[in-house]
């Protein structure tokens, strides 16, 4: 082999290995950089399902405030407007008792409560009370009962009132009961 040769074979050797190595690095550094890149990729891909995820929990966050805020409006409303219904409902019932306080059927109705109270007395002292309203009605009462029947110092609407001190018992069948009776149970059906 001449010199020109080995030369060349040399060259050929030297070449070939740096090339080798060369393309070694090339390759190493091309697959570095792909697992880099993959890598930020799977990175951004979490940090993107991580803002999703919470951006999804902000919004059912506000869309659940924002429903018990309607709910809330909604019940206000609907209070609102039942004590309104209510206050009309009470008042046209007020309205309606003091037209049947004029009927007769409003004396038979004192008179039978009358009897009533009297009747559960039985032996025992009874003072029955009517409302100051009834005034007039005193008598006839007394008379048609047989009862000592006053009148109350204090207005309850109508109706009657009966205590029988020995038993510690009130019987109450004034109107002013029955109606707050009627309004602490009175409910809007849907």
């Amino acid at each position: 082999m001449t010199t020109e040769e080995k030369l060349q074979h040399f060259e050929d050797i030297c070449t070939g290995d740096a090339l080798k190595k060369y393309e070694q690095a090339v390759s190493d550094y091309t697959a570095y950089e792909e697992k880099i890149l993959n890598e930020h990729k799977e990175n951004a891909r979490k940090q993107a399902a991580l803002q999703i995820a919470a951006e999804k929990e902000r919004i059912a966050r506000e869309t659940n405030k924002n429903l018990s805020l309607g709910q809330i409006e909604i019940r206000r409303s609907y209070s609102r407007k039942d004590e309104e219904l209510r206050g009309k409902v009470f008042s046209e019932l007020r309205d309606k008792l003091a037209r049947f306080m004029e009927t007769p059927k409003y004396d038979a109705l004192l008179e039978a409560q009358i009897k009533k109270e009297k009747a559960f007395a039985g032996s025992s002292e009874i003072h029955i009370y009517i409302d100051p309203s009834d005034k007039e009605k005193q008598n006839l009462l007394s008379l048609r009962t047989d009862c000592d029947i006053r009148v109350s110092q204090y207005p309850f609407l109508g109706g009657t009132r009966a205590v029988i001190a020995s038993k510690n018992i009130l019987i109450d069948n004034s109107f002013e009961t029955k109606l707050k009776e009627a309004e602490q149970d009175f409910q809007f059906s849907l």
